[in-house]
C-alpha cells in the first residue's frame, strides 16, 4: 500500500491499534436484520476487529448481538452500550453467558449509565448514576456473571474513567475529541483498554460534510453528559448551538476523503487509543455504508 503523508509514522492506524466499526441507524431494525448479517460478514472480510452497537433500552441484551455473532466467524461484537437502567445485572449475566457458550470470547459487554432525559423519561431516578453503575458491577461480581476482562464502561469524566480502570477491561468514550483520548489515557494509565467511538463523514465538500455531521451532533449536544465533557477541553455554549460550531465539528467528526478521515482516526491512536470504533455517517443515516467501509479499510487497515 502506498503510504499517505497524513498518516503518522507512515503506517496504517491498524498497525498500532485495532479498528472497529460503530453501527447505528438500521442495525437493530428487525425488518433489516438480514442486511445487518450481510454487513457484518462484509466487515469481517474487510479486516475490521469488532462491531459496536447500542444495546437499546429494552430489558436484557438485544438479540442483534447473537445474530451477528451467529452470522460471522471471528469478528468481535460489543455493546456500546447496555444501560444499567434498562438491563438488570441478572439479565446481563444470563445474556452474556448464553452468547459466550455459543461464541467463546467474542462478545464484549459495554455498560453505561445513559442520560437523565432518557432514564427519567422512563420513570426512574437518575440522581446517582455513578452509584448505579457501581451497584451493577457489584451485583455482576457477586454472581460471577461477567468477568472483569469481558466488560467495558462508557466513561468520559475522571470518576467513570477510574471506575473503568479499576472494575473493567477499560473505557469506551463516545462523542469525544482526540484531546479527550489523551486525557483518558492519562487517567487510565497503560495496559487498560481505551476504545473511543469516532464518527466520520466521507465527503470532500465542506458544506455537505458539515451538514451531515451537524445532523448527527445536534441531539448529542442537547445532553449534559457530552457538553460537560466538551467544556473540559475549551468548548462553550457558542460551540453547542445550531448543531455545533465549525471549530467543534471539524475536531470532533473527521471529514473529507478516506485518507483525510483516516488521519483524523489516527489522531486518536496517537493519543493513546487501543481501538477506535469508527462510525460512518451518511446523509440519510439509514444505510449500511458498504462503499465507505471499504474505502476506509484500504487506508485504515491496509
Amino acid at each position: 500500500m502506498t503510504d499517505h503523508p497524513l498518516l503518522p509514522d507512515s503506517t496504517t492506524p491498524a498497525a498500532r491499534a485495532r479498528i472497529g466499526v460503530w453501527g447505528g441507524g438500521p442495525w437493530a431494525d428487525p425488518a433489516r436484520r438480514g442486511e445487518a448479517r450481510e454487513a457484518a460478514r462484509e466487515l469481517e472480510d474487510l479486516g475490521y476487529s469488532r462491531i459496536w452497537l447500542s444495546g437499546g433500552f429494552d430489558p436484557g441484551l438485544h438479540p442483534v448481538f447473537g445474530e451477528l455473532l451467529d452470522a460471522t466467524e471471528e469478528i468481535g461484537v460489543a455493546s456500546g452500550i447496555v444501560s444499567v437502567y434498562a438491563a438488570t445485572p441478572d439479565e446481563c449475566a444470563e445474556g452474556f453467558a448464553a452468547l459466550d457458550r455459543r461464541h467463546p470470547g467474542r462478545f464484549l459487554l459495554g455498560l453505561g449509565n445513559s442520560h437523565a432525559v432518557v432514564v427519567e423519561g422512563s420513570g426512574q431516578d437518575y440522581s446517582k448514576p455513578y452509584s448505579k453503575v457501581v451497584e451493577h458491577l457489584d451485583a455482576l461480581d457477586a454472581a460471577g456473571g461477567v468477568p472483569r476482562e469481558r466488560r467495558v464502561l462508557a466513561a468520559l469524566g475522571p470518576r467513570m474513567l477510574r471506575l473503568a480502570r479499576d472494575r473493567s477491561l477499560g473505557a469506551h468514550p463516545y462523542f469525544s475529541t482526540a484531546a479527550h483520548t489523551t486525557y483518558a489515557r492519562e487517567v487510565l494509565g497503560e495496559g487498560v483498554l481505551l476504545a473511543p467511538e469516532v464518527a466520520v463523514v466521507l465527503e470532500e465538500d465542506p458544506a455537505r460534510a458539515r451538514e451531515v455531521a451537524r445532523r448527527y451532533a445536534t441531539g448529542y449536544l442537547a445532553l449534559p453528559n457530552y457538553t460537560d465533557n466538551l467544556r473540559r477541553f475549551g468548548y462553550g455554549d457558542e460551540d453547542f448551538a445550531d448543531g455545533g460550531s465549525e471549530r467543534l465539528i471539524d475536531e470532533l467528526i473527521p471529514w473529507g476523503d478516506a485518507a483525510t478521515v483516516a488521519a483524523g482516526v489516527a489522531r486518536h491512536v496517537d493519543a493513546g487509543a487501543d481501538e477506535v470504533a469508527v462510525q460512518v455517517l451518511t446523509a440519510s443515516g439509514q444505510e449500511f455504508p458498504l462503499r465507505q467501509w471499504g474505502e476506509l479499510a484500504r487506508v485504515l487497515i491496509g
